[in-house]
Parts: C-alpha cells; sequence; structure tokens
C-alpha cells in the first residue's frame, strides 16, 4: 500500500528560510498523474512515519485540484501545513472543504499574488499566506527607506506571511528585515552571488569554528569529515592545500577523510587558524551553502543501494562540489581538473555522463516542481519512482531547522 502511494506522485522540494537565514522548513511540491489514484490518508500517514520532533516542518503544495481536494478531505488534525492556490477556491468543491478543514482545525495556507487577497469571509480559514509580490510592490519595497532603529518602516510587505519568486538580494533582504516575512521560499542565489562578484569567496567563518571546536573536543574522525562537508568551499580550499606541493605529500588525496587522515589533527587546526580571519560571515550566503549539501546529501541517498562508505562518501562529494562554478566564477571543469579527484565525479559534473550522473540530476530537478523532469529521469536511468520519493523525504526529514524558543 505504501508503495503504490510513493509510486504513484512526483515530489519536489524548496526549503523555506527566515530573517535569520536559517531553514525554517520545506515546501513539498505533490503532483499525481491525471490517471492515478492517491490515498491522501495514506500519503500523510507515510510522511508521518518519516518525520521526527526534530524535522523541519512541512507545507504540501498539491500541484492538482484532485490531489488537494483529498488532502483537504482526509488530512487529520495536526496534519502539515496544506496550500491552498487562490485561483483554486473559485471551484465550489474545494472552497466548501477548505471551510471544512478549517473547522477541523487544519492549518491552510493561501498562495497567490498580494494583490488579490480572499475576502474576509474565507480568509479567515488560512493561518498564514505565500505571497507573491507585483511587479509594482516590488519597485515600491525597493525604494522604501531604510529602516531606522526603534521605528517602525512602512512597508509594502505584509509581516508574519511568506514570501516566493523573490530573486533580487535587494527585495530579499526587504522582505526579511524591515518587512518582517515569515520565510521566502526559495532563495536569490544568483543575485547574492552576484553582489558579490568583486570579492572571492571564503569559506564560512561559523563552519570553521564549529570544526576546531570539534577537533579540541577531540570528536570522531567522522565527525570532523561531517563538519567539513557543512561548506563546499572549504571542503574545496582543504583538499587545494592536501595536495599541494607546500604540503609534500607523495600521493594524490582524492577524499576529505584521507585528507584528514594524512594532515593529523594538530596541521588541520593549525590550517584552520589560518582560513579564519577571512572567513566569510555574510549571512546571505547561509542559504546558499545548506542548499548545496542539501543536493549532495540527496544525490549520495539517491545512489545508496547497499554501497560500501567510501563510494558514498565519494557520491556525496560529487554533489557537495558541483556548483563550485557559481562560487568560484571558474568553469567546474578548470577547477576540478586541479584536484586527483575520481573521474567518476568529473564525469558527472561535468560531462553529464558515468554512474553517478543519475544521481546527481535527479537531485537538481528535485529542487523544482517540474514534475515533466523528474517523470523524464525516472525513465531515461530507470529510476524507480518510489524508491526516488522515498530517498527525497528522508533527507528532508533529517534536516535540522531552526524553531523559536518557547514555541512548537
Amino acid at each position: 500500500m505504501v508503495q503504490s502511494v510513493l509510486g504513484s506522485l512526483i515530489l519536489g522540494y524548496r526549503p523555506l528560510w527566515n530573517s535569520a537565514r536559517k531553514l525554517a522548513g520545506i515546501q513539498l511540491f505533490a503532483h499525481n498523474e491525471a490517471s492515478a489514484v492517491v490515498d491522501a490518508g495514506h500519503l500523510l500517514r507515510t510522511i508521518q512515519e518519516l518525520w521526527t520532533a526534530s524535522s523541519p516542518p512541512l507545507l504540501i503544495s498539491a500541484q492538482t485540484r484532485q490531489l488537494l481536494f483529498d488532502l483537504l478531505e482526509n488530512a487529520p488534525r495536526g496534519a502539515p501545513w496544506i496550500e491552498v492556490r487562490g485561483d483554486w477556491l473559485s471551484d465550489s468543491a474545494i472552497y466548501s472543504r477548505v471551510k471544512a478543514a478549517h473547522q477541523r482545525g487544519l492549518r491552510l495556507v493561501w498562495r497567490g499574488d498580494i494583490g488579490k487577497l480572499p475576502e474576509p469571509d474565507i480568509a479567515r480559514c488560512f493561518d498564514i499566506s505565500l505571497l507573491t509580490l507585483r511587479p509594482e510592490d516590488a519597485v515600491a519595497a525597493l525604494q522604501a527607506p531604510p529602516a531606522r532603529t526603534g521605528a517602525p518602516t512602512p512597508s509594502v510587505v505584509l509581516a508574519g506571511q511568506m514570501y516566493e519568486n523573490i530573486e533580487s538580494r535587494a527585495l530579499m533582504e526587504h522582505c526579511l528585515d524591515q518587512g518582517n516575512a515569515l520565510a521566502l521560499t526559495g532563495w536569490p542565489t544568483e543575485d547574492v552571488l552576484y553582489s558579490m562578484r568583486h570579492h572571492p569567496q571564503q569559506p564560512s567563518h561559523a563552519v570553521i569554528f564549529k570544526l576546531m571546536k570539534a577537533i579540541d573536543a577531540e570528536q570522531s574522525l567522522e565527525t570532523f569529515e561531517d563538519i567539513m562537508g557543512e561548506d563546499p568551499l572549504l571542503a574545496y580550499r582543504f583538499m587545494v592545500y592536501t595536495n599541494s606541493a607546500a604540503l609534500g605529500l607523495r600521493t594524490g588525496i582524492d577524499s576529505l577523510r584521507r585528507g584528514l587522515v594524512m594532515m593529523g589533527y594538530s596541521s588541520i587546526k593549525r590550517w584552520l587558524s589560518d582560513q579564519l580571519p577571512h572567513a566569510s560571515t555574510d549571512l546571505n550566503m547561509q542559504p546558499v551553502r545548506e542548499s548545496m549539501v542539501i543536493r549532495a546529501q540527496l544525490t549520495a541517498r539517491l545512489l545508496d543501494a547497499g554501497i560500501e562508505n567510501d563510494l558514498r562518501r565519494e557520491i556525496y562529494l560529487c554533489g557537495l562540489i558541483s556548483q563550485l562554478d557559481e562560487l568560484l566564477g571558474e568553469p567546474l571543469g578548470t577547477i576540478l581538473r586541479r584536484l586527483p579527484l575520481s573521474e567518476r565525479i568529473y564525469d558527472a559534473t561535468v560531462l553529464h555522463t558515468g554512474p553517478y550522473t543519475a544521481g546527481l540530476q535527479m537531485a537538481c530537478a528535485l529542487e523544482t516542481d517540474d514534475a515533466a523532469a523528474i517523470r523524464q529521469l525516472c525513465e531515461t536511468f530507470e529510476m524507480d519512482l518510489e524508491e526516488v520519493n522515498r530517498a527525497l523525504l528522508r533527507v528532508l526529514s533529517d534536516l535540522d531547522v531552526e524553531r523559536p524558543t518557547g514555541r512548537r
């Protein structure tokens, strides 16, 4: 029964980022084929089995009216947030079930244009909104005066709501820092990186400091590797250093673990200390790094079929460094040729061939609501849709999320 649920849906995701630039939740896109009958109750139970108290809050975005209808009909109190598109409320069946779901205590999210907010009679059924700003709203927000300490600043942004399709760094900062938006779905990565194009990217100060503390506490090698794997640029810099002529190692270092073993803890800490003064403290880079880490985790999970640990770590590294060109502003092939990495990594990330390409391309596709692209990849690489969906849900359920103090 569970197999039929996850095998008849196409899932995708988008992170929700709060004003601290921390993960606040996950938007889960769910699309069912026109011919597929999905047991919405069973889907919710499947999610409940995988989710724990520390898993991110979930917003389910049904991509078909029938699936939304079934979710509204079957979701019990305490289920994840359920999104309702504003233009779908013209469907009387959905409208009536929204009201009934609200009376049952479901947490509903209205999604639509900020200029087309629902009428009060139906608006009270929604706990929160996921809004899109109109072009004129975006212009007004960008022209608003900067916030002054202790003085409220007028904003077109409605406080306490979520926003999507924010492609500008300046608009993102306005929404989160002046407009007091609850969260953004997705992140303006391209514009954040473009705004920093004249300053060489540096690894995260927080990740370097965390790794130094772990070394001081004499934690395990696995812990060191996991922490270094939280920052693609730190991992890359470390491997460049371990393969440098200055270190004089006789053989090439092709993995983080081997580099950690060969260098020794005191040498690693000295190297980290040298990195710390130049490290990045720009909070806007946190979602960029964390998104790359999620892609790496998903790539490794998608290709995990009882493989040995060394290969699993190699696949993770493949996903982690697959976007280094965006961070460094160089062709990825040029960057990777500086390291004695497995040809499998180069093939997947640069040539889009080889045994890792299926996992990497699927991990990229799952970052969207493009059901057709995900379906095509399943067919091209003969990947089982149920297994893809299960891998995605397991990775998402394991993500760390920042929760407000004193609140659930």
